[in-house]
C-alpha cells in the first residue's frame, strides 16, 4: 500500500495524546505501523509533554487526563491510576504500555526541524542519535502540541531583573525557591499549583494575573463543557488567527484542594504589575513587591516552527485550519490543535483525522492510477469503515 515515490504513506509528528490517538485509528483502519505510517517524537521517552512536568504534580491536580482510545485493552485507566505517584511517571508508564501493546514503533528521540513540500507530498527532516535524517510521505499529520513553544509576555524592566525568570516548562521543584521572595504570573491551574507547592517553602508569595480569576464548581476543567471556549478556538483556527487562551474563557475548577487554599487566603490574585525592577515588581500606583524569582505560568503557543517552509502563517498571526485540515494544503492535518487541544478532544480528532487520511490516500492512488498492492487503499478504507459502523 505504500506509494513507490515515498518512504511511507503517512508521517505523524508527535507521540503525545493526539499523535497516539491518530496512530491507533490509522492502525485500526488497516495501515501498518512503522511501514505505512511512521511516528516521530522529540521526547527522550514516552508520555508526550507529561514527561517534562514537575515532580510534585499528581493526577487530579490539574486538567483531567482522558484515556487513550483502546486503552481498556491494557487493563489500565487514568481514572483508577495511583494518584500518589508523580503524574509524569504514571503517564509515561501507561503510554509506554500502550505503544508496545499496539506495536506503534515510535521513532525517538526524533526532533523534527523542517518539513518541506515535494510533488509527491512532504519531506520531513529530523535529528536524533544517528544524526540528521529525512523521511518522505504523501500525507503529514502534525501533532506537536505546545510544550516546546512556551510563551512569556514582555514587560518593561525584564532585562534588568537581577533575580531568576523561569517559565512553567522550566519548573522542577519547590525546594529551588526556599526562603525566596517569589512572584507567580498567570491565571491557570499551573500558577495555582505552584502557589500551593511554594506556600510552606518561599519567604513570600505574590500572585498576579491579567484578569480576575473565575473559580468554577467541579474537580476538573471540562473544556468540552465550555462551548464558548471551543467555539472561539475553532473560529480562530479557521480564520488563521492566534489561538485564544482556554482558561480565559473557561475558568479554573474549584477542587477541594483549591477551595481549601482559597479559604486560607492563599489564592488571592493581584492585578498585573506594570514594570519589573532589579529586585522586584512595581504596579502603576507605585506599590512594589520584592522578588528573587518570577515564575511565568503564562501558557504556550502551538509548536509550528518546523512547518515554516510550508508558508502557512497568515497575516493575522495564525494558520488556517478547518475540520483538522490545513486550508492551504489538503494533505496536511492537525491533531490536538485549537478546538481539539484537550485530551478528550484529541481522541475525537484522532478518529476523524485517521479516516480523512485514509480517504486522502485512496484519492491519491486513484489519481495516479498506479498498480496497487494486494489490497487497494480504497478497499481497506471501505472495510475499515464498515467495521466502525458495526461497532
Amino acid at each position: 500500500m505504500t506509494e513507490r515515490e515515498v518512504d511511507t504513506s503517512v508521517v505523524v509528528v508527535g507521540a503525545g495524546q493526539a499523535g497516539l490517538s491518530v496512530a491507533y485509528y490509522l492502525r485500526r483502519l488497516g495501515l501498518d505501523p512503522g511501514n505505512e505510517f511512521v511516528l516521530l517524537d522529540r521526547g527522550p521517552g514516552t508520555g508526550g509533554a507529561w514527561q517534562f512536568r514537575w515532580e510534585a504534580l499528581r493526577l487530579g491536580y490539574a486538567h483531567k487526563v482522558h484515556d487513550l482510545p483502546g486503552m481498556e485493552e491494557l487493563g489500565v485507566s487514568f481514572d483508577t491510576a495511583d494518584k500518589s505517584l508523580p503524574a509524569k511517571d504514571v503517564v509515561a508508564d501507561y503510554y509506554a504500555q500502550y505503544e508496545q501493546h499496539f506495536g506503534l514503533q515510535v521513532v525517538r528521540p526524533a526532533d523534527v526541524t523542517r518539513v518541506e513540500m515535494t510533488e509527491e507530498g512532504f519531506v520531513t527532516t529530523f535529528e536524533g542519535p544517528y544524526g540528521v535524517r529525512a523521511v518522505s510521505s504523501s500525507v503529514l499529520v502534525n501533532a506537536t502540541g505546545t510544550w516546546g513553544a512556551p510563551f512569556v509576555p514582555y514587560y518593561p524592566g525584564m532585562n534588568v531583573f537581577e533575580g531568576r525568570h523561569l517559565h512553567t516548562s522550566e519548573y522542577r521543584d519547590a525546594e529551588e525557591f526556599r526562603d525566596q521572595d517569589v512572584v507567580v504570573v498567570g491565571g491557570g491551574t499551573s500558577a495555582i499549583g505552584f502557589l500551593m507547592e511554594l506556600e510552606e517553602v518561599a519567604r513570600s508569595l505574590t500572585w498576579v494575573a491579567r484578569r480576575p480569576i473565575e473559580f468554577l464548581e467541579g474537580e476538573n476543567l471540562n473544556i468540552e463543557g465550555g462551548q464558548s471556549a471551543v467555539a472561539l478556538q475553532d473560529e480562530a483556527a479557521r480564520m488563521g488567527e492566534a489561538l485564544p487562551s482556554i482558561v480565559s474563557t473557561t475558568g479554573v475548577p474549584r477542587s477541594r484542594r483549591i477551595q481549601a487554599a482559597i479559604d486560607r487566603g492563599l489564592l488571592l490574585a493581584r492585578p498585573m504589575f506594570s514594570a519589573i525592577e532589579p529586585h522586584g515588581i512595581r504596579w502603576s500606583n507605585g506599590a512594589t513587591r520584592p522578588a528573587d524569582a518570577i515564575i511565568w505560568a503564562t501558557g504556550f503557543r502551538p509548536e509550528l516552527r518546523h512547518l515554516s517552509p510550508l508558508k502557512l502563517r497568515e497575516k493575522s498571526g495564525g494558520i488556517s485550519v478547518g475540520k483538522n485540515v490545513s486550508w492551504k494544503n489538503p494533505r496536511l492535518f492537525f491533531a490536538g490543535y485549537g478546538p481539539t487541544a484537550s485530551t478528550i478532544g484529541a481522541n475525537r480528532a484522532g478518529r476523524a483525522i485517521a479516516r480523512q487520511v485514509v480517504a486522502t490516500l485512496s484519492s491519491l492512488a486513484d489519481e495516479r492510477r498506479d498498480p496497487v498492492p494486494e489490497e487497494p487503499i480504497a478497499a481497506i478504507a471501505d472495510t475499515a469503515e464498515a467495521r466502525f459502523l458495526a461497532d
